[in-house]
């Protein structure tokens, strides 16, 4: 197959420019790239178990530990046990992690802005659609 043809060439390009433009905007926030996605995601679900953000991440259980032992030792997020389940850990935000994911929402929005400045607004939509939609791997009808 002529690599120009390739759908897995356009996307691994796709991909690294958008996570270089991202890790560009986290990094402006002592963040690493995951970091920032992390505190996005609590942002949206603060007080959740580490389980449920590793499903909402997609990342696994180890590195979702590394992750969030990094993140408590900056003071942005702190572990609690579950009030009801004692094998689950409640993950919350700390004050400052509540201030920073301010920030990394806006630095998301530029990042956003900075990736798809090319596209008008219809193509960003359809981009998008067509992305959610390959997400779900069709042998497994599962999502990726």
């Amino acid at each position: 197959m002529n690599p120009e043809e390739c759908i897995f060439f356009y996307l691994a390009k796709a991909n690294q420019a958008g996570s270089k433009v991202w890790r560009k905007h986290m990094s402006r926030l002592n963040l690493t790239a995951v970091q920032g996605m992390v505190l996005n995601f609590l942002r949206q679900a603060d007080g959740t178990t580490s389980k449920d953000l590793g499903d909402r991440t997609q990342l696994d259980s180890a590195t979702m530990t590394g992750i969030l032992d990094r993140l408590e030792k900056m003071a942005l997020v702190e572990r609690r046990s579950h009030p009801s389940d004692r094998r689950a850990i409640i993950v919350c935000l700390t004050e400052a992690g509540r201030d920073l994911t301010r920030q990394t929402d806006q630095a998301g929005e530029r990042a956003n802005r900075e990736l798809l400045q090319s596209l008008e607004a219809g193509e960003q939509d359809q981009l998008k659609a067509l992305l959610k939609k390959l997400r779900v791997n069709p042998a497994e009808n599962t999502r990726v």
